[in-house]
C-alpha cells in the first residue's frame, strides 16, 4: 500500500513544458504586406474611376442638359444684373409666356441675348403708345417684374400677330433694352432659343447702371 501511494506522485508529475511556437514572420509577413498594398492600390483605382465617371457625367450634363451663361448688359434689370451667371436648359423645353430665355439671332450678331417671352406664335401684341401698357390677345399684362413702363413702343403701337413658330421678346428694363421692338431683332424664331433661364448660380455686384453696388448673395439660386 505504501509503495502504491509513493508511486502516485511520480505518475502525476507534470510533463515538461512544450517548447513555444516560434513567431511567424519572414515569408508570411511579406505576403501580408503585399496583399495590403494590392488592396490599397485597388481602392485607389476605384476612387479614380469614380472621380473620372463623375467628371464625364458632369461634362455630358453641361453639354446636353444645362449651360451656364454670363449676363452682359442691364436690359433685364431688376430681374437679372449685368455680370450675373445664370443656369439655362433647353432639355424638352417648349417656350411659353413669361419665361426668361437666352437666344442668339444672326440679324443682331453672334452674342447670346437674354429677354422675356411676351407672346408666342399666333398671339397678338399691342403696346399702348401713351401709357406703355402691353396687351397680349387684347388683355393687359400684369408685369410686376419691369423696371419702368415703356416710353418707346417701337413699331408695335398697332395690334400685331406673332408668326407661328416665333416669339415676341422684351427686356424687363424696357427703356434700356434692344428687343423685338427693334427691327434688327423683331420676331425671334423658336429655334434660335438656346435655353430657358432656371436660376442665378452666381450673382453679380453690378447695379442698373452697371455700377458697383456690392454682391447680394440672397439672389444666389433665385428664380425670377
Amino acid at each position: 500500500m505504501d509503495e502504491e501511494q509513493n508511486a502516485l506522485p511520480e505518475e502525476a508529475a507534470p510533463s515538461e513544458a512544450a517548447p513555444e511556437e516560434p513567431a511567424r514572420g519572414g515569408r508570411h509577413a511579406g505576403k501580408r504586406k503585399k496583399k495590403n498594398a494590392d488592396e490599397d492600390r485597388m481602392e485607389l483605382y476605384d476612387w479614380i474611376q469614380c472621380v473620372i465617371g463623375a467628371l464625364v457625367v458632369g461634362i455630358l450634363v453641361f453639354m446636353f442638359l444645362v449651360r451656364v451663361v454670363n449676363v452682359d448688359g442691364s436690359s433685364m434689370w431688376p430681374t437679372l444684373h449685368h455680370g450675373d451667371m445664370i443656369l439655362t436648359t433647353n432639355f424638352l423645353y417648349t417656350p411659353k409666356n413669361g419665361d426668361v430665355v437666352v437666344f442668339q439671332t444672326d440679324s443682331y450678331g453672334s452674342e447670346p441675348l437674354v429677354k422675356r417671352i411676351i407672346a408666342t406664335g399666333g398671339q397678338t401684341v399691342r403696346i399702348d403708345p401713351v401709357t406703355g401698357d402691353v396687351y397680349v390677345d387684347g388683355k393687359l399684362l400684369s408685369e410686376p417684374y419691369i423696371a419702368d413702363t415703356i416710353e418707346n413702343p417701337g413699331d408695335f403701337t398697332e395690334e400685331t400677330t406673332v408668326p407661328e413658330g416665333c416669339l415676341f421678346l422684351m427686356g424687363d428694363n424696357r427703356n434700356h433694352s434692344t428687343d423685338s421692338r427693334d427691327g434688327r431683332i423683331g420676331f425671334v424664331d423658336e429655334r434660335c432659343v438656346i435655353g430657358k433661364v432656371l436660376m442665378v448660380v452666381f450673382p453679380s455686384d453690378k447695379g442698373a447702371l452697371e455700377e458697383d453696388i456690392g454682391r447680394d448673395l440672397s439672389r444666389l439660386g433665385s428664380i425670377y
